[in-house]
């Protein structure tokens, strides 16, 4: 696989994934987006719940655009891709401007028996959404990194898949399960569109706290990598857990502070 570094390292894009406030977005959703702006992200990941925008998404995206910001992508299950309800939710992504569409989570995809199967849809959703110009990626937990056919489940769907799908990276779940998401990073960057950073809770971590700069986890080897990559547009910072009595808007404030701080230090290297 051919790879792509830019000479000098720049910053990539700056989004949130909206799950990460999803209890502040049920209370206020609008003033929820403004906060979000005003901590300086640059785009949205949607996560399927739209507020007073559910069956508006031309009103959405006006919102958006008088806030600021893009939409980095979205996720969506993938029931709602199937026969019969493809073409309302193709034509609603598509009036937000959305031209990828993320399966968040599957089961399938760790299953022994399955998997395949889920790689024959994700194949299917790619040729399907190519003619609408969109695309489709999947975004990864822990339990794909789990060992299978001499690798992971991870490296079976992306040899088996479409190069056009889009391999998600959550490199909070890649560090839980145990393996060095820079690798993976390298090792799948042409098919990236944007990177999750999360720090998870991790078990027999005492010091641990699950914010990003306030964890345990060397993330300078995998922040100089993400920064070198012509291919990557976006980080996507998302907050699972709320440590310390933090709101959840508190929690990804906390955690956007540090990785800003970490993407600065190695931009000035």
């Amino acid at each position: 696989m051919t790879r792509h570094h830019k000479s000098c390292h720049v910053s990539p894009k700056m989004s949130v994934q909206l799950w990460s406030v999803n209890d502040a977005l049920q209370e206020d959703f609008e003033g929820t987006l403004t906060k979000l702006a005003q901590m300086g992200f640059d785009g949205v990941e949607l996560a399927g719940r739209f507020g007073p925008f559910a069956d508006d998404p031309c009103a959405l995206k006006r919102c958006l655009n008088n806030l600021g910001l893009e939409v980095s992508g979205a996720h969506v299950a993938i029931e709602t891709l199937d026969e019969e309800n493809q073409e309302a939710t193709v034509r609603f992504y598509q009036q937000l401007g959305v031209d990828l569409l993320i399966i968040p989570y599957d089961e399938r995809a760790w299953h022994p028996q399955q998997v395949n199967h889920f790689i024959d849809d994700l194949n299917r959703l790619s040729t399907q959404l190519a003619r609408h110009n969109m695309g489709i990626g999947f975004h990864n937990h822990d339990k794909e990194f789990g060992a299978y056919k001499n690798a992971t489940y991870w490296d079976y769907i992306a040899e088996n898949t479409h190069q056009q799908v889009a391999l998600q990276q959550d490199v909070g779940w890649i560090t839980y399960a145990g393996h060095n998401p820079t690798l993976y990073v390298n090792r799948y960057a042409d098919r990236l569109p944007s990177i999750h950073f999360k720090a998870c809770a991790l078990e027999n971590a005492a010091a641990h706290i699950p914010l990003i700069g306030q964890d345990s986890v060397d993330w300078a080897p995998l922040i100089a990598t993400t920064t070198s990559l012509a291919t990557v547009p976006w980080v996507v910072l998302e907050q699972e857990v709320y440590p310390c009595g933090l709101t959840s808007m508190q929690a990804v404030s906390a955690s956007k502070k540090g990785l800003d701080e970490l993407l600065s230090q190695a931009l000035a290297q």
